[in-house]
C-alpha cells in the first residue's frame, strides 16, 4: 500500500505540472505504460496467493483508474488552455455571408422547358448514344453513299470501330436515334429526342462545332403535315409565350419526303418586319418533313404501312432568340458572368 500511495502521489504531481500535451503524453507512458512501476505491480499479481490477489488487485486497479481519469482531465485542460478562443470568436450579431449556390446551365434549363412543353402535348422523351454507327447516322436515314454530310469536312470520324466492325462517329444530328427507337417500338407514338451533336465546321457568333438539337418524331396511320403545323405552332407559342405562326418552304432532306424548311413569325416584331427578321417578318428555325418510307423499312416496318413527320431545331438558337443572346459561343465559354444571368 505504501508503494501504491507513493506511485499515486508522484504520478499525480507529474500530470498536474505538465505544461503541454507532449510533456503530459511522455508522463503517461512513463507512469502508466508497459514499463511503468504500476504495470510491474500488476504483473506481480501472478506470483501472489489467492488471498493476496483479492486484497491487493482491486487496490492496484483503483489507483490505475484514478490516474487514467486524472490524465484525461489534464489533457482536456491543456487543450483548452492552448486554444485561441479570441481567434475563433464569432460575433453572432454580424450579418451573415451569403454562400454561392450553383444552378442549372441555361442550356439545361431550356431543354427541360422544351421537354415539359412536349410532354404536355402527349410526347415521350427518348434518347440515343452520342457516339453512333454510320448505319444509324446515315445509312438508315437514306443518305446516299456519296452524300457530302458523310465527308470529313462535315463529320468527325473516329479511328475505332464498334464490336461489329462498323465505322463510328460522334452523331451529326439527333435524327440518328429515330431508327433505334422505331426498332424497339410499334406505332403509334410521339417522341422528342434532345441531345448534343457534333459538326466539323468553324465557329463564329452563330455557329459551333458542338451544340444541342431537339428531334421530334410522330408516327401513326393517319399522320399528315397539318398535324405537324399544329404541334409546331402550339410548341412555339407556349415557348415564347405569345402567338406564333408557322410558314413552310419546300426543301430536301434524305430522310423526309416531302421535306420543307419551317419559319416562325418574328418573335420581336410579331411578323410586322424589323431588323431581326430583316424586314421579312419571318425567322428560319429548322427543317422538317414527312418520314421517308425508306427510313421505315430500315427500322423493320413494312413499306407504306405507317406515315409520320420528323422535325428538328437547334436548342442554342431557341435560347438565343428568347434571351436576346448574340453569340452562341457564350454557352460553352465557361464565363460565370454569363452563366449567372440565368
Amino acid at each position: 500500500m505504501k508503494s501504491l500511495n507513493t506511485i499515486l502521489e508522484q504520478t499525480r504531481e507529474v500530470f498536474l505540472h505538465a505544461q503541454d500535451a507532449e510533456t503530459l503524453e511522455k508522463a503517461r507512458v512513463a507512469h502508466l505504460g508497459r514499463k511503468s512501476e504500476l504495470t510491474e505491480l500488476l504483473r506481480s499479481l501472478k506470483d501472489m496467493t489467492p488471498e493476496e490477489k483479492r486484497e491487493i488487485g482491486p487496490q492496484i486497479q483503483h489507483v490505475k483508474h484514478e490516474l487514467e481519469v486524472l490524465f484525461e482531465h489534464q489533457k482536456q485542460a491543456l487543450k483548452e488552455k492552448a486554444y485561441d478562443w479570441e481567434k475563433e470568436r464569432v460575433d453572432v450579431t454580424l450579418p451573415g455571408k451569403r454562400q454561392n449556390i450553383g444552378h442549372l446551365h441555361p442550356i439545361t434549363q431550356v431543354i427541360r422547358e422544351i421537354e415539359d412543353i412536349f410532354i404536355s402535348l402527349g410526347f415521350d422523351v427518348a434518347d440515343g448514344p452520342e457516339i453512333d454507327t454510320e448505319f444509324y447516322t446515315f445509312d438508315a436515314l437514306n443518305f446516299p453513299k456519296n452524300h457530302p454530310a458523310r465527308d470529313m469536312q462535315d463529320a468527325y470520324w473516329l479511328n475505332e470501330k464498334n464490336e461489329d466492325g462498323d465505322p463510328i462517329l460522334p452523331r451529326t444530328h439527333t435524327s440518328s436515334a429515330q431508327v433505334r427507337y422505331m426498332e424497339q417500338n410499334i406505332p403509334p407514338f410521339r417522341i422528342v429526342i434532345p441531345g448534343k451533336i457534333f459538326r466539323h465546321e468553324p465557329t463564329d457568333a452563330s455557329h459551333e462545332h458542338t451544340f444541342h438539337q431537339f428531334e421530334a418524331l410522330v408516327v401513326g396511320k393517319d399522320v399528315h403535315v397539318g398535324n405537324f403545323k399544329y404541334i409546331a405552332e402550339e410548341f412555339f407559342s407556349t415557348y415564347f409565350d405569345k402567338e406564333i405562326n408557322i410558314r413552310l418552304r419546300p426543301s430536301f432532306f434524305p430522310f423526309t419526303e416531302p421535306s420543307f424548311e419551317f419559319d416562325i413569325s418574328c418573335t420581336v416584331c410579331l411578323g410586322k418586319g424589323c431588323s431581326v427578321c430583316k424586314k421579312t417578318g419571318w425567322i428560319e428555325v429548322g427543317g422538317a418533313g414527312m418520314v421517308n418510307q425508306n427510313v421505315f423499312v430500315s427500322a423493320g416496318y413494312e413499306r407504306n404501312t405507317y406515315q409520320g413527320f420528323a422535325w428538328g431545331f437547334g436548342i442554342e438558337r431557341l435560347a438565343m432568340m428568347k434571351y436576346k443572346i448574340d453569340d452562341i459561343r457564350l454557352f460553352h465559354s465557361g464565363d460565370l458572368r454569363f452563366i449567372r444571368q440565368f
